[in-house]
């Protein structure tokens, strides 16, 4: 396979909203949503007070068709909150070199969240046939997503999400990102989500998948027919959803996100570094090897540990170095990324749907 088709068959522009921040401090954990806009310092709306930029708002969501009703209950009396403030500005700083992702998997695909992961698959595997046939993927994926994201919707946040995203807004620093979040989060009100489903994280995910409000609007979906989409409390919802968001990010059927692989003596990934320059989230890729079929890595004496059709475009990947454990990444592996741009988390997603699947 030429370079040129290779470069085709990994173009997916990445979605323009993602999800929460995820706790790795590292060069490697690049969430989108906190790699939008970091040059500016922090700044307040030029000349105006917290509650003048909230009327400029409101302005502009009225112009895109939010009713007068809805921005005046969601957003009359509120109030800066400091701690989100705080919290956004203690974003850990990237390493020069990312710490070792063994510990974090010892503690992201543990014994509890694999036993939790596969007890509510067992409850809920009525449901998940006909959500596979319709998204194309594999329901312990879906799980995995939500285990990591909520423990499985046991601890969604509560903070304000209409005070946490209008603080996030005019204090200035990605002020584009959570002002469009801000008046995306209007906008569900204006479509009947009640107001006292809005609380969620400090940075504005909320629900069992940790969805942003524009994410929401776009990809949330009604996967048990009742009317609604309700990814706050439906599992069923929440499961469709996150399986739309991955159909809707390029995810191929049929195909794992990477399998482990066992590599011969002396063999060094770092002789086969990759040579292509990604468009986002460039330090999170830049970790992954060349993208070459699994006959060709087959060929360097590369050997995946489970099947994989000999004309898969792979990357190999060695977070740890000599001696640690390897895989093949496929395309699929991507996808994970557009949820959480980070190597940890996706790594840890598909490891935990893999235990899930056992």
């Amino acid at each position: 396979m030429t370079l040129s088709s290779k470069l085709r068959y990994l173009r997916r522009p990445l979605l323009a909203a993602v999800l929460a921040l995820v706790p790795t401090a590292s060069i490697d954990a690049q969430p989108v949503v906190q790699s939008i806009a970091q040059s500016s310092p922090p700044q307040t709306v030029a000349g105006q007070t917290f509650e003048g930029y909230l009327q400029t708002v409101g302005a502009k969501a009225r112009r895109e068709g939010v009713s007068s009703a809805t921005i005046s209950r969601v957003l009359t009396g509120l109030v800066p909150n400091q701690r989100v403030i705080e919290l956004d500005s203690a974003q850990p700083s990237r390493s020069t070199t990312p710490p070792p992702v063994a510990p974090y998997i010892a503690q992201h695909v543990g014994p509890s969240i694999i036993a939790r992961g596969r007890s509510r698959y067992s409850e809920l595997s009525g449901l998940l046939p006909s959500i596979e046939r319709r998204y194309g993927v594999p329901a312990p994926m879906l799980f995995a997503i939500w285990g990591h994201e909520t423990n499985y919707g046991s601890y969604v946040g509560d903070f304000d999400l209409a005070r946490s995203l209008a603080t996030l807004a005019w204090e200035g620093r990605r002020r584009a990102l959570f002002e469009g979040e801000l008046i995306a989060l209007l906008k569900m009100v204006d479509q009947g989500v009640p107001t006292y489903r809005l609380k969620g994280s400090w940075a504005g995910a909320f629900g069992y998948p940790q969805f942003l409000p524009s994410v929401y609007l776009k990809l949330a979906v009604d996967g048990d027919g009742n009317g609604t989409r309700d990814i706050f409390t439906s599992p069923a919802d929440t499961i469709a959803s996150i399986a739309n968001y991955f159909r809707d990010a390029g995810w191929r059927p049929g195909q794992p996100w990477g399998v482990p692989v066992s590599l011969p003596p002396g063999f060094s990934a770092n002789a086969y570094s990759s040579k292509l320059s990604a468009p986002s989230c460039d330090r999170v890729h830049a970790r992954h090897g060349q993208w070459k079929t699994v006959s060709e890595w087959r060929a360097l004496g590369v050997s995946p540990q489970r099947a994989l059709a000999g004309d898969v475009l792979t990357s190999l990947f060695q977070p740890d170095g000599p001696g640690t454990p390897a895989y093949l990444l496929t395309g699929n592996y991507r996808v994970i990324l557009q949820y959480n741009c980070s190597n940890y988390y996706a790594l840890s997603v598909g490891l935990l749907a893999d235990e899930i699947a056992r």
